[in-house]
């Protein structure tokens, strides 16, 4: 079993910054990619980065140039780093890990809210 906890999460105006870290726990070395994934209210789940153990690097379009995500191996953890925040990026931002054999892992999940 794989635990993921998310935090950083919460409400802020326009073109702010957060950051969101992922702290796995558990059978880590069955981790391969971790990334990141928001669902906004009435929508479906969406892809927002990936990074692989070797830290190649994935984004929606809608986030290139704004966030960055990072991952420290020897502490099993994964970071998103949002700066330029839209309101369109207001979602439920969910942690993520593939566990290629095993059952993937997701977090519970933390709002990010904001406002115009």
């Amino acid at each position: 079993q794989v635990q993921l906890v998310e935090s950083g999460g919460g409400s802020l105006q326009a073109g702010g910054s957060l950051r969101l870290s992922c702290a796995a726990s558990g059978r880590i070395s069955s981790i391969s990619d971790m990334g990141w994934y928001r669902q906004a209210p009435g929508k479906q789940r969406e892809l927002v980065a990936t990074i692989t153990r070797g830290s190649n690097t994935n984004y929606a379009d809608s986030v290139k140039g704004r966030f960055t995500i990072s991952r420290d191996n020897g502490k099993s953890t994964v970071n998103l780093q949002m700066n330029d925040l839209k309101p369109e990026d207001t979602a439920v931002y969910y942690c993520h890990a593939n566990r290629p054999g095993w059952r993937d892992a997701w977090g519970q999940g933390t709002q990010v809210t904001v406002s115009s």
